[in-house]
């Protein structure tokens, strides 16, 4: 599976997922987009969902990152945090699953060990998703095979950081052999930060696949909109 990094080291992961109520969220639709984003100079891609997993998979030949967002009420992790989305994960096809990686609890107790113990039993590498320095040293203690910043910003203690977290991946890099920028990638100029602070590879989503929020950011601030008349009225 070290074959699996070598192909994504000093590369771009198009994360192409889309928001649960879009007309994007179809496993073909995402196939697409996944193929386009390998078409145009993406080494691998990070889809959410077993149907969609399955059918990035028979579309393209780059290695997957795999996950399962899934709330569980009175546990705030849902991103891949029991050991039943682990597996489902790999049946559908993925090459790396990515999990919540925080010290948070998660619905049925399982541990960060836990998972990527069982990501590597179904033939997966583990990518941690973490959001602080204490989450890279337990991902790195516990053998993930990937250290990411994908939660900075997302939990209670580390709301309100700046986006990238290039501080977090500095010191993310010291610790682990390969690590990945993932969290506020919005420009070209970011990703270079990011692989200049000691990435190992950039995952950048919204700013190239998230046709909703790119739509709507522009729509807010055109005349028609029904934001921009309330300001120009108040």
């Amino acid at each position: 599976m070290s074959e699996v990094l070598g192909r994504l080291r000093w590369g771009l992961i198009v994360s192409v997922q889309a928001y649960p109520d879009s007309v994007l969220n179809t496993p073909e639709t995402i196939a697409l987009l996944a193929r386009c984003a390998v078409a145009n100079g993406a080494v691998g891609v990070r889809i959410e969902g077993p149907e969609r997993i399955a059918a990035v998979r028979a579309a393209v030949g780059v290695p997957i990152v795999g996950l399962l967002k899934r709330a569980h009420a009175g546990f705030e992790p849902y991103i891949t945090s029991t050991l039943e989305d682990v597996a489902e994960i790999a049946r559908a096809g993925a090459d790396i699953v990515a999990f919540d990686a925080t010290d948070r609890p998660r619905a049925g107790a399982a541990t960060s060990r836990d998972l990527i113990a069982a990501a590597r039993a179904h033939g997966c590498l583990a990518m941690a998703d973490c959001a602080e320095l204490a989450d890279i040293e337990q991902a790195v203690a516990d053998g993930a095979d990937i250290a990411a910043t994908t939660l900075a910003g997302y939990t209670a203690r580390t709301q309100g950081r700046t986006l990238p977290d290039l501080d977090l991946l500095a010191s993310a890099a010291l610790r682990h052999p390969f690590t990945a920028c993932e969290g506020g990638i919005a420009a070209p100029e970011q990703a270079a930060a990011a692989f200049a602070a000691g990435a190992s590879a950039v995952v950048v989503g919204t700013a190239i696949t998230n046709v909703d929020a790119l739509v709507r950011r522009f729509a807010a601030v055109v005349p028609g909109a029904p934001a921009f008349r309330a300001r120009m009225t108040t």
